[in-house]
């Protein structure tokens, strides 16, 4: 795959992911965007650019809209309250659009465009999300999730002539979970806490070998199960604040597509994210995996707020998954950043450099990249962008966070209705 489809699938695919677990309750209206770079080049710039917007009584006091939109690709979903009882909400989904079911063949630490491939596909799901008792103030979920997806292969101008691309391929999925608390769709979040296990399977409805005379198949099913352990505190009477979390999985029968995906550090672009900093966006697939991973974030300015300094590091234990098979069995990255957050705390900007101790590069280990990550908050937003009276004091107050408008204004319109 040419490096910029590399760039767009990624981009889309995040689309999907973000908070498609159960539906939520407040407002929202985010913009994401992304990127992750190998320091040599070599690797596909992995980045993402999408608008999120989560719109309780859409239309009416029951209902809840969520909508992603990236270039060329759209994901949604509507939520209707207690539909299925007293405590289940029923949600109905709708994604499709260009790239979002590329594959970008990375193996022992090469990206080969040579065996990549563009996918473009279509899914429709049903979701059942259930209020279980809390466990003292911390609210347990269950759900059931049901999708239908239909994808379709093209060659890239990189693709080897010799290599043969999939046929299309339909397949019906089910996901099936139990979260205890959760961790709300924000870059950086100041409190979150989340236990959660999941099964998921996946069944081709024409499972077949492609690649270089069917070296490599789809399979007819697949089977996942991972957990996942997830706490971000700030100590009491602190400014101080620190990530841990810890997440493994197994598979039966799991194949390039439905393997489980691990390295580099873009945390909104998947809804599980399996981040190893200094290492390609998902260069590992793996059918089984132990990953720990943490950061640390303190303050550096006066104030305590707007910026602050971080180191992470995670390392993984991985099984690969067939013919994506590499030197060592043990991953460790670790990473260096800094944040940015306006006073209006309406931007978030962070920048960061990893290091992948175990990542073969050239001669040697040790990979190398940089990245950005930055979140627009619209509900943070006080003044419209321009007004007639002062046409730079919007912009002003969205950047400085210190000036107000010199008259009274009515805010704009929603984007969509229910807000």
């Amino acid at each position: 795959m040419a490096p910029r489809a590399s760039v767009l699938a990624l981009l889309l695919c995040a689309a999907a992911r973000p908070a498609a677990a159960q539906i939520d309750p407040d407002r929202r209206q985010l913009l994401q965007l992304g990127f992750n770079q190998a320091i040599d080049g070599r690797g596909p710039l992995a980045a993402y650019a999408y608008y999120y917007l989560n719109a309780p009584h859409f239309l009416s006091p029951k209902r809840t809209l969520r909508l992603v939109l990236a270039p060329g690709y759209a994901d949604s979903e509507l939520g209707f309250e207690k539909a299925l009882g007293e405590k289940t909400d029923l949600g109905v989904g709708l994604a499709g659009g260009a790239l979002a079911d590329s594959h970008t063949e990375i193996r022992a630490h090469r990206f080969i465009k040579e065996e990549s491939f563009r996918g473009d596909g279509l899914r429709a799901a049903l979701g059942a999300y259930h209020d279980f008792p809390p466990y003292g103030p911390v609210p347990l979920a269950g759900i059931i999730r049901v999708e239908g997806h239909y994808a379709k292969f093209t060659r890239d101008k990189t693709t080897d002539p010799a290599f043969a691309i999939p046929e299309p391929q339909g397949e019906i999925n089910a996901r099936a979970g139990l979260r205890l608390g959760g961790k709300e769709p924000l870059l950086s979040p100041n409190l979150a806490m989340e236990v959660s296990a999941w099964y998921e399977g996946r069944y081709r409805l024409a499972p077949m070998a492609y690649g270089f005379a069917g070296d490599r198949r789809i399979e007819r099913d697949t089977h996942l199960l991972w957990a996942r352990a997830l706490l971000i505190y700030n100590k009491p009477e602190s400014d101080k604040r620190f990530i841990a979390v810890a997440s493994g999985g197994t598979s039966l029968r799991a194949d390039r597509f439905s393997a489980y995906r691990l390295g580099g550090d873009l945390p909104m672009a998947a809804e599980f994210p399996l981040s190893l900093p200094g290492y390609y966006y998902d260069e590992i697939r793996a059918r089984g995996y132990a990953l720990l991973g943490g950061t640390y974030i303190v303050p550096v300015s006066r104030d305590r707020k707007t910026w602050t300094a971080s180191l992470t590091a995670s390392t993984a234990l991985v099984e690969y998954a067939p013919g994506s098979g590499q030197r060592g069995k043990t991953h460790t990255g670790v990473g260096a950043g800094a944040a940015y957050l306006s006073h209006s705390k309406a931007w978030q900007i962070l920048a960061g450099y990893g290091y992948g101790i175990n990542a073969a590069r050239g001669l040697g280990n040790g990979g190398h990249t940089v990245g950005m990550l930055m979140q627009f908050d619209f509900e943070r937003v006080q003044v419209p962008f321009f007004h007639p009276a002062d046409s730079n004091s919007g912009l002003h107050y969205l950047l400085r966070g210190k000036q107000s408008l010199p008259l009274p204004v009515k805010l704009p319109a929603k984007l969509l209705p229910g807000g």
